[in-house]
């Protein structure tokens, strides 16, 4: 079966539910300690597509995995800045989706104009460690036992990923209307299509 990495549609919110629900439910991974709803990821969508992208890889039958960005901080100057997150369907974790969905999302950040990247990890991770550091990202720092969940007080480890070269008085970052208006926009989207096998 063929994948693609596209934009998400709010009618992938149950598959993305479904994807997230078990991190929420029996891991460490997400500090959410009950899984949204359908209704709820469906909110999530309109709200970060306003501003940050939001991509699923899928074939023909499925939704394999998402990755988005959102706001870093709320305080102006950080507007520059974003962070990512990434989740792999259940069976299909290992096999290259984290990372093709990784690079059309930062590609398309890059158009937007963002500059900085952020991404953290519950630990231990091996798998979030490996397909950040993989990427580029370099470790900044780790909240120790930051959050308890599943019985225990856990890490988060942090990590950073320059977009682009500092400039002193940077444009505004794109909105994802202004950016998907622009001629580049669907190379972006679909930069890391290449990587699925």
């Amino acid at each position: 079966m063929s994948r693609v990495i596209r934009l998400v549609h709010e009618a992938d919110a149950g598959a993305i539910a479904a994807i997230y629900a078990p991190f929420c439910r029996d891991t460490p991974v997400s500090f959410e300690t009950e899984a949204p709803s359908v209704e709820e990821i469906e909110r999530r969508i309109r709200k970060t597509l306003k501003s940050y992208p939001w991509l699923v890889c899928a074939d023909e039958s499925a939704v394999l995995g998402y990755a988005y960005a959102s706001q870093h901080r709320e305080r102006a100057a950080y507007r520059w800045s974003v962070d990512v997150s990434v989740y792999t369907r259940e069976g299909h974790r290992g096999s290259g989706i984290g990372r093709a969905l990784y690079t059309s999302l930062l590609a398309v950040l890059r158009l937007q104009g963002f500059r900085t990247a952020l991404a953290g990890a519950t630990l231990p991770n091996p798998g979030s460690v490996a397909l950040h550091e993989g990427m580029g990202f370099m470790p900044v720092g780790t909240y120790c036992n930051i959050g308890f969940k599943c019985g225990k007080w856990h890490d988060v480890k942090w990590w950073q990923l320059p977009l682009a070269d500092g400039q002193v008085d940077p444009s505004e970052p794109l909105d994802m209307q202004q950016a998907s208006e622009l001629p580049e926009w669907q190379a972006a989207v679909a930069a890391g299509t290449a990587l699925l096998v």
